[in-house]
């Protein structure tokens, strides 16, 4: 069987909330990485079999995501096109899914990766299809609702962070700690140009005059590490998830040329291997560290014989639980924030 290889990938710039990105659409911003990622790649738009999305936040954006990403990049309209939705897994899904479907011989070459505009998620009014005839009605947030919220505890995620802190014994301290540190890395990855090569510049059109071309993530430049203690709990007075050691509210999209090594090229890499894990909702902050460990085991593997390892920093306490179980030192974790 052939092997399953990256060909070329690309990512935009991380645009803050109501940032950079704020007049583009999340299939809008998938359109620029999926453009970049193929030219990166050397493979033809004509040559893709799939494309695969993930996006969480589609209310309001029109039919198909996914599909209105690949044809803004210039696709075929023979190229069929899924978006996924897994929450925060879910660009991590789409690069499964086409490795599977490599795997099966069903393609040669897809494109998975992932785009989101919570900027642009709008509010629902409930009810007023069927109409009111009196009282008061409630718009709900869907960022929140659909993205943020627990439908089961019927609670923030952020909530269900500060359990976690809790149960772990993690402080705030330690929390705030690593989040410092998280942001120090980010601002020197940026700053080295280590994010560079794999940034897309997006040219953003503006009311009055020439587009401005954003090239460098947001974020990092907004954060200062020294003010993290004095922020204020973010989920009840009594808990330790803030603003500054929970992950941001942003607009981005990146993209991953997947083939089969027949295809010919010079991969950046090779698909080893993936798994899953899935337990009670409200504990999703856990998860990773038990599929982490499933991988490993799954090819015989002990935490040493890996280089780096890459978790997604949620809240700064499931980077922590991650670390902690399965044993991974600070110097082999979240390198560049």
């Amino acid at each position: 069987m052939d092997d399953v290889v990256i060909l070329g990938g690309a990512r935009t710039p991380i645009g803050a909330f109501q940032g950079a990105f704020a007049a583009l659409s999340a299939p809008q911003l998938g359109a620029v990485a999926i453009r970049a990622a193929l030219e990166r790649a050397g493979i033809s738009p004509e040559q893709v079999d799939e494309v695969l999305l993930g996006n969480v936040l589609s209310a309001g954006i029109g039919q198909a995501p996914a599909r209105q990403a690949a044809l803004g990049a210039g696709l075929p309209n023979s190229v069929p096109c899924t978006t996924v939705n897994k929450v925060c897994g879910s660009g991590m899904k789409t690069v499964m899914m086409a490795a599977q479907a490599i795997k099966a011989g069903d393609a040669q070459i897809v494109v998975a990766g992932g785009m989101e505009s919570m900027t642009n998620a709008p509010y629902a009014l409930p009810k007023a299809r069927e109409g009111y005839r009196m009282g008061h009605g409630q718009l709900l947030d869907l960022m929140i609702h659909d993205g943020l919220w627990d439908p089961y505890g019927d609670c923030h995620m952020g909530t269900c962070g500060d359990s976690t802190a809790a149960e772990l014994g993690h402080s705030r301290e330690r929390l705030d700690e690593f989040a410092a540190e998280s942001l120090r890395r980010a601002l020197a990855a940026q700053s080295e140009g280590r994010f560079t090569d794999e940034i897309v510049p997006v040219s953003v059109p503006q009311r009055r005059g020439d587009p401005v071309v954003v090239s460098t993530d947001e974020g990092p430049g907004k954060g200062n590490p020294s003010k993290l203690p004095s922020l204020r709990p973010a989920f009840g007075k009594d808990g330790v998830t803030t603003a500054g050691n929970a992950s941001s509210l942003n607009d981005g999209a990146c993209a991953l040329v997947v083939a089969s090594s027949s295809v010919g090229g010079t991969p950046l890499g090779r698909i080893v291997g993936y798994t899953q894990h899935a337990q009670k909702p409200d504990r999703f902050t856990t998860a990773p560290a038990f599929a982490v460990e499933k991988l490993l085991a799954k090819h015989g593997l002990n935490v040493g014989d890996v280089d780096l390892f890459e978790v997604n920093e949620a809240f700064a306490t499931v980077a922590l639980a991650v670390a902690d179980q399965v044993g991974i030192s600070s110097d082999r974790l979240n390198v560049n924030g």
